[in-house]
């Protein structure tokens, strides 16, 4: 036993070598390997013994560097050894907080209506933080947090928008036990309305959180359409002095509908493939100077080409693809030229071409049943 101690006392010595405090939060590495010794704390968090407290000292030491304290403890005198005991003591009365319990410090405080708003940013950024493993995700709700951040998207001050709006994002990323809790506070048409905000980041945040809210998940998404997405898309899309980085989340969104559509079983006609303005803007940008919105919108394009219910038709005569393929062709072969842009012009030149084969396939179905329907 007494050897056991003087362990346990030279794992802890490590520790205060190391500058460890038991008062410090855990990072999340720690944490995950301290739920492993003490499953029985769950929520509350701690060293529910010394012995807990023992394996998760030795586990986090440099061995040689216990090795050596050991030694050095087992030379202390008996006043010394019993003055450590002390301390060890001391230490063990004290808890780590666990991330439930900070997650329900932070959204007390928003709940707190005579909170300053540097404390309201603060305790948003911590829920930002803390959101982040699923697991922790998970359990916002039920604390109270989603309904907390939702109330401050009204929040007259744009930065506590943003966090907000972020934070949503985040803990509903491919969560759909997340998705459907958010979704079923209605909060969809005022991130939608946010989307259009005068403060660049609170847009851009607001489609980042739409997009993680609707993502491979069917349910949210048919609400997106009920809420006019497309007509949402359109208005920034068609807006050609909008910041470059709304065209970019805008067309990225579009194109991953898309391509969930196309991955998945559903024979719904998408009505981005109706809103033919909406499909003009899209194919407008393949002319964009900036050479990554270019690229997504050739995605984009490619995908709505390959749904079964697009009119090849629509894509030539009111969007002329033909001419923007074209031109496109033209600008990206100037960059082959120079070795600055020259891999990455190959590599958009051969996605340019597959989409032109996409799309001359579609004209050739089309030109052989109206043949068919003349003959």
């Amino acid at each position: 036993m007494g050897g056991r101690r003087c362990i346990a006392v030279s794992a802890l010595l490590v520790l205060t070598a190391m500058g460890f405090s038991c008062a410090d939060r855990l990072n999340k590495s720690a944490a995950d390997d301290y739920l492993l010794v003490e499953e029985d704390t769950h929520l509350d968090g701690g060293f529910s013994s010394l012995d807990g407290m023992l394996q998760w000292a030795i586990g986090h030491s440099d061995p040689a560097k216990l090795k050596e304290t050991t030694l050095n403890v087992q030379r202390l005198s008996p006043e010394e050894l019993k003055q450590r005991q002390m301390e060890i003591k001391e230490l063990e009365k004290l808890q780590m907080p666990s991330d439930a319990k900070l997650m329900t410090v932070a959204i007390n405080d928003l709940n707190n209506l005579s909170l300053s708003l540097e404390d309201r940013r603060r305790a948003l950024q911590e829920l930002l933080v803390l959101v982040e493993p699923i697991e922790n995700a998970n359990d916002l709700h039920k604390l109270g947090g989603l309904t907390a951040v939702i109330k401050e998207l009204n929040n007259p001050n744009p930065e506590i928008r943003i966090i907000s709006a972020w934070i949503l994002g985040k803990a509903s990323q491919n969560n759909p036990f997340v998705q459907n809790q958010i979704l079923e506070l209605g909060v969809l048409a005022k991130l939608m309305e946010m989307a259009h905000s005068d403060f660049v980041e609170e847009a851009t945040k607001s489609l980042y959180a739409i997009s993680a809210l609707i993502r491979n998940y069917p349910e949210g998404q048919d609400l997106f359409y009920m809420e006019a997405g497309d007509l949402m898309l359109q208005k920034i899309l068609s807006n050609s002095s909008i910041d470059i980085r709304l065209h970019r989340k805008c067309v990225f969104l579009l194109s991953d509908l898309v391509e969930f559509q196309l991955d998945g079983t559903s024979n719904r006609e998408l009505p981005f493939l109706r809103n033919q303005h909406l499909l003009k803007s899209v194919i407008g940008l393949l002319l964009s100077p900036d050479l990554d919105l270019q690229e997504k919108a050739l995605y984009a394009v490619k995908n709505l080409l390959m749904l079964r219910s697009s009119d090849a038709l629509v894509f030539k005569d009111v969007c002329e693809l033909d001419l923007a393929l074209s031109r496109m062709r033209q600008q990206l072969q100037q960059l082959i030229l120079e070795d600055k842009f020259n891999d990455y012009a190959i590599d958009v030149e051969n996605l340019r071409r597959e989409v032109e084969l996409i799309f001359r396939g579609k004209l050739d179905m089309v030109r052989t049943s109206f043949g068919t329907v003349l003959n």
